[in-house]
């Protein structure tokens, strides 16, 4: 993508014939996070028998998160997974109106996530995390 953005400026440039061409700078810059897939199936059970039906699998999304870097140091595998935090009501008004994306995300700094159940919710689920593999049975 980034290639494409920088062909696309230089074209811009050449077309409208500025007198330098474009300059670029990468402010920062994360690789794509890629689950593990073993470890992320061991995971989804270890949610699975602690969460019951709350725990689901989300679609794939394009998370590109600092995360990752650390997985990819250690040459460990790594699992990505949200856990929600939404007010039920503004998610349900939301779903509702179609209009799920525009609730604010946790980059933004509208992100509000409501206190209680999420710091809940987190801990067992970085509980149960740890569990599957350092315990014969999830933690309750």
């Amino acid at each position: 993508m980034l290639a494409s953005i920088k062909r696309i400026c230089c074209a811009e440039c050449d077309a409208s014939n500025a007198e330098r061409p474009p300059e670029f700078t990468t402010l920062s810059a994360y690789p794509l996070t890629e689950n593990d897939a073993a470890a992320t199936q061991r995971l989804a059970e270890a949610f699975k028998a602690q969460f019951g039906d709350k725990a689901y699998e989300t679609k794939p999304a394009s998370a590109s998160e600092d995360f990752s870097i650390f997985g990819r140091a250690w040459n460990v595998p790594y699992v990505f997974w949200f856990i929600g935090g939404t007010d039920p009501q503004i998610y349900a008004q939301a779903e509702a109106a179609r209009q799920v994306n525009k609730i604010p995300s946790n980059h933004s700094p509208k992100f509000a996530p409501v206190i209680h159940p999420t710091l809940e919710t987190g801990l067992h689920a970085m509980l149960t995390a740890a569990s599957a593999w350092l315990c014969t049975s999830p933690a309750t």
